[in-house]
């Protein structure tokens, strides 16, 4: 797999992507704060969360396009060298949309869309470029703090966000994204903002780039009692990346998933039965934990079939709940890359502002069902507030 490149490598592409840049990205997301004035001095955020800032690539493609390259529907992988070529092919796509991206970076927005003023902040690795200035245009937007690593060396990483008759394919080639360091996060004014947050949400992703910045989250959740959300974000992670997720799950207090990274899981793990969410969320809900005194609950999504949920609560107590998903009318569905984190963000934002476990998966379909009615992973301005 091809997990970054060189500037120079990617320079071609990005000169290509600046003449989409001036309309693409700064009038889908203009804002008023600059890149400077938007990289706060405050440390008393709520939430921290961490992942790969990407410039997501959408475009409308056919499904011998998808053959092509070997993808499959509502599937992510990192790009191999064959799948270098689809960034230049879709740049001359005149439906191409440049979408600030990023599954981490997704939720952050969308919780601090949900939360409070100066709620969430978010960490990750960009290059020294006009597409990180663009990613945090778009964050300034929602009002969401970063706090990222530049590199000079590496351009900011991007994702090829491939629709195929609402069903998204996404290929991502990290370039800067790859070199996050856990030092970064150790630097003392961010530290600071992370041991004041209240909990922590980590994209799946981040498992191909940095376990050990993760368990340096999970180490302070565990030790200060703040609840550590992880998101599998795809099924390649449970399948080429299990000694990392392994290596990260005993700081975990709640899991999401959907059902195509349950299976995912359940076959890298070899369990018996890969096809029922239900007894692999039990088997995760069981596994060794760190912190003894949160129990662990794991979320599994099945897009329009009921959110299943699992809860530990000790001495071999399992309580297992579904909750049905509300109905959408075809024709108000836009586009559903995104929907997962959409999802992420409501059920984050809530934990934060201390909500039961039901009313967070409500919250999470709420904003999913959003998001969908938007292009890219959006939520809708004037904002919208959520009424159970």
């Amino acid at each position: 797999m091809n997990f970054s490149q060189p500037l120079c490598r990617q320079s071609r592409q990005l000169n290509r992507l600046s003449q989409f840049s001036q309309f693409s990205i700064s009038q889908n997301f203009h804002s008023s704060y600059t890149l400077r004035r938007f990289i706060m001095s405050s440390t008393n955020y709520k939430l921290v969360c961490l992942g790969n800032p990407l410039l997501d690539l959408q475009t409308n493609v056919s499904q011998d396009y998808l053959k092509k390259y070997d993808l499959k529907d509502n599937d992510a992988i990192l790009a191999e060298d064959k799948h270098l070529p689809i960034y230049e092919e879709i740049i001359n796509n005149k439906d191409l949309i440049l979408v600030a991206g990023g599954a981490a970076q997704n939720t952050a927005r969308g919780a601090q869309y949900i939360l409070p003023e100066n709620s969430v902040v978010y960490f990750g690795s960009v290059g020294n470029d006009v597409y990180a200035e663009r990613l945090n245009e778009a964050n300034a937007k929602y009002g969401l703090a970063t706090r990222y690593q530049v590199q000079s060396d590496y351009a900011t990483g991007k994702c090829a966000a491939l629709i195929y008759d609402h069903h998204r394919s996404l290929v991502t080639d990290l370039a800067a994204a790859n070199h996050f360091k856990p030092e970064h996060l150790q630097k003392a004014e961010n530290w600071k903002i992370v041991e004041a947050a209240e909990a922590y949400y980590i994209g799946g992703f981040h498992l191909t780039v940095s376990p050990e910045a993760i368990k340096l989250l999970g180490e302070e959740a565990a030790k200060k009692n703040k609840p550590l959300v992880l998101n599998f974000s795809a099924p390649f992670i449970a399948q080429f990346f299990k000694d990392q997720l392994d290596s990260v799950l005993p700081y975990v207090d709640y899991v999401i998933a959907n059902e195509s990274e349950a299976e995912a899981y359940a076959e890298s793990h070899g369990l018996s039965n890969t096809k029922d969410v239900a007894e692999i969320a039990k088997h995760v809900a069981q596994l060794p934990k760190v912190n003894e005194k949160r129990p662990r609950t794991v979320i599994f999504t099945q897009g329009t079939d009921p959110t299943v949920t699992v809860v530990n609560n000790g001495d071999g107590k399992l309580d297992v709940n579904e909750y049905p998903v509300k109905s959408l009318a075809k024709e108000k569905i836009v586009d559903t890359n995104g929907a997962g984190d959409a999802f992420a963000a409501g059920f984050v934002a809530s934990l934060v502002e201390g909500k039961n476990l039901a009313d967070s998966v409500d919250v999470g379909q709420w904003a999913a069902a959003l998001s969908i009615q938007q292009v890219g992973p959006s939520f809708p301005f004037p904002k919208e507030t959520y009424t159970k």
